[in-house]
């Protein structure tokens, strides 16, 4: 049961930073400068949107009870915006939308647009707290920080190695990985919803 809920935890969390999605990307805000300064900017991305992703796994929940959402209700609106989100990947609005983020020059891009929006977005935080509330205690927390730890560790690898990945996969290749991932983020973002109205009552998980 351990180890399904880890797989659950690291696979919804690398299809919603969707890495193989980034590399392109950080290889186009990037564009010309050293490999030093890339690796430099790689490694402040991927701590920064770490520190993000952190900071809502530990203090995500208790805000919310602080403004008055359940659990149950933040499940079924974080998967309704997880599937929003899988829909972009498939019709490619996702990439689109990145790539116009991209438009605007910044000598340094590691917090943004790297780190916030395009690492630690709604998504990847909407994750991470719905994450974290199906299995509340020391292990569950152990879990969803260590998939998220590994998602975050690959990242950073392809970030180092993106114009490698670029080359190898090409546009195709990048688009086809990205609808396949959509897929999946779908189907987990369903599951999301249907264990949200489980806990009010509806559905076959009920009572």
């Amino acid at each position: 049961m351990e180890l399904a809920f880890f797989i659950t935890a690291f696979v919804t969390m690398l299809v919603v930073i969707d890495p193989i999605g980034l590399a392109p990307l950080f290889v186009a805000m990037t564009h010309g400068m050293s490999s030093t300064a890339r690796r430099h900017i790689a490694l402040r991305a991927t701590i920064i949107g770490i520190v993000i992703l952190l900071a809502f796994a530990i203090f995500g929940e208790a805000l919310l009870s602080a403004i008055g959402i359940s659990m149950p209700a933040f499940q079924v609106a974080g998967g309704v915006l997880l599937f929003l989100t899988a829909l972009d990947m498939l019709f490619e609005r996702r990439t689109k939308r990145r790539e116009d983020q991209t438009e605007e020059e910044h000598n340094d891009p590691s917090v943004f647009p790297l780190a916030i929006p395009l690492i630690a977005g709604p998504g990847a935080i909407a994750s991470i707290i719905l994450l974290m509330g199906q299995r509340p205690g020391l292990e569950g927390a152990v879990m969803v920080l260590g998939a998220t730890a590994l998602v975050m560790v690959i990242v950073l690898a392809l970030f180092q190695a993106s114009g490698l990945i670029e080359r190898g996969l090409g546009k195709t290749g990048i688009t086809v990985v990205t609808r396949l991932l959509g897929m999946l983020l779908a189907a987990l973002s369903v599951q999301f919803v249907l264990d949200g109205l489980s806990a009010f009552g509806f559905g076959p998980g009920a009572g």
